[in-house]
């Protein structure tokens, strides 16, 4: 069985209307990473994600660059072993 984690991501800077949310998604699912990503009343971006290790930290590597329009401040990054309670990788509202 593959080397599971699950990782809470908090990114700030201009993560708000840049398509950050979509973009996440995206790569999320290309990676095959299970989780979420939603907008936080401060402006930041959070995302909940659980997958292999390698495809977790490609996703948090990703998440320090973002989409184009971004700009990305800061990551703030929570490990912790896989759940297994995640489903397909969703934007929540």
């Amino acid at each position: 069985m593959a080397d599971r984690v699950r990782a809470r991501i908090v990114v700030s800077g201009r993560v708000q209307g840049v398509a950050f949310r979509q973009s996440t998604a995206d790569e999320g699912r290309r990676l095959g990473v299970k989780g979420w990503v939603r907008n936080l009343p401060d402006g930041r971006v959070e995302a909940e994600v659980e997958g292999e290790r390698a495809a977790v930290g490609a996703l948090v590597r990703w998440c320090h660059a973002g989409p184009p329009a971004a700009r990305v401040d800061g990551v703030e990054v929570e490990w912790a072993d896989a759940a297994g309670d995640l489903g397909a990788f969703e934007i929540r509202f």
